[in-house]
Formats: C-alpha cells, sequence, structure tokens
C-alpha cells in the first residue's frame, strides 16, 4: 500500500506535528479489517439449501441425485463468492464498519497508545478494503476534545484513500491533528516521545 518513501513522509509529518503539541500520533493502514471467511460460506450453504426445490416440484430426480447437485452448487457458489472483489460486496456494511473498529480499537491498545504519561495519544486509523477512517484519542484528549472534531480529518484521509493517494491523505490526517492537539496540549518543557513516529502497514 506504501513503499518506504511514503512511509519517510508519513514519519517526517508525524514529528513535525508533535514538535507543535506534547500529544502522541501513530499511524496505521489496513489492508482489510478482516478475512469475512464464513460470509461466502454462509451465502453459498443458503443458496445451496434453496437452489434445488424448484427441481424437486418440477423434476423427478432422486435425492441422492438432488444431494449430489446441492454440493456442486455449495462448491461453485463458495469459490465464486470468495473472490475478494465479490466477498466484499456481500458482507453487510455494518459487519464491516464493526470489524474494522474493532480493530482500531485492539490497535490502539496493541501499539500502547493508551499508555503515555498525561493520556495524550491519537491513534489515525485506515482500513482500505472497508474505506474505513477513524481517529482514536485517549483520556486526556477526550475530555477537552469533542469527537467530531475529528470528521474533517477522517474526511480527508478517507477522500484520499479513495484516490488512491493514502500517504497524501496521512500527511494531511497528521498536519490536522497536530493543529488539533496543539490548541489544547502545547509542548511541555520536555515533551518527550513516547510512541515511535511511524506508520504501521497491516
Amino acid at each position: 500500500m506504501m513503499d518506504e518513501a511514503d512511509k519517510a513522509r508519513v514519519s517526517a509529518a508525524i514529528r513535525a506535528a508533535e514538535a507543535r503539541t506534547s500529544g502522541e500520533i501513530f499511524c496505521v493502514i489496513a489492508g482489510q479489517s478482516s478475512d469475512y471467511r464464513l460470509v461466502p460460506i454462509a451465502w453459498s450453504a443458503a443458496i445451496a439449501l434453496f437452489a434445488p426445490l424448484p427441481l424437486l416440484g418440477l423434476t423427478d430426480w432422486s435425492a441422492p441425485v438432488v444431494y449430489l447437485l446441492q454440493i456442486v452448487i455449495f462448491l461453485v457458489a463458495s469459490t465464486a463468492l470468495s473472490r475478494p472483489a465479490i466477498k466484499f460486496r456481500i458482507v453487510p456494511y455494518r459487519a464491516r464498519q464493526d470489524r474494522a473498529h474493532a480493530e482500531a480499537m485492539r490497535q490502539f491498545f496493541a501499539q500502547r497508545i493508551d499508555k503515555t504519561e498525561h493520556r495524550t495519544g491519537v491513534l489515525i486509523f485506515a482500513s482500505a478494503a472497508e474505506r474505513y477512517v477513524e481517529v482514536v484519542g485517549d483520556a486526556g484528549i477526550n475530555e477537552l476534545v469533542a469527537p467530531s472534531v475529528w470528521d474533517d480529518v477522517v474526511g480527508l484521509l478517507v477522500s484520499a484513500i479513495k484516490d488512491g493517494r493514502s500517504a497524501d491523505g496521512f500527511v494531511a490526517a497528521i498536519a490536522t491533528c497536530g493543529d488539533i492537539l496543539a490548541v489544547h496540549f502545547p509542548p511541555g518543557a520536555l515533551n518527550r516521545d513516547e510512541i515511535r513516529n511511524a506508520i504501521l502497514e497491516l
């Protein structure tokens, strides 16, 4: 999704943003938040269950033949529906959003963004397949910054990812987050770097 030059640009953007604030910014971009492997199987089972029903009334095929047909239908359907281009179209929108949000929260804790001294860590998370972007702020930030404040950040990044410019989107999103954090969390005397300035690609 990103080459080394793009990752270096994102890291530089984080350093520049954090120079203006005591807040910490970390970025994650995922190709997808789940493999959704059970979704094609569920759809294929439903298709295989109901597809032969008309044959029972219109033909004199025996039960073993109809059963064999069901197996063939299931195998063909599961193979076709497992193709990524099709699979993500049959996963319900809410399921995609829930899986992406769950992965964002998992990364928030896995990267120890909740362990900064003053609870001023921010995660910028994007999942390309789900076209999902979320900004997760820690407790210290959420006390002062309403969730709606991050809407512009989300909009910038979603638009860029749709255009295939994920690195540009992250750079813009980081700069905007830096502006927001600088208002509420100006640099301290030490302003030490508690989270690595990088983007994690999953």
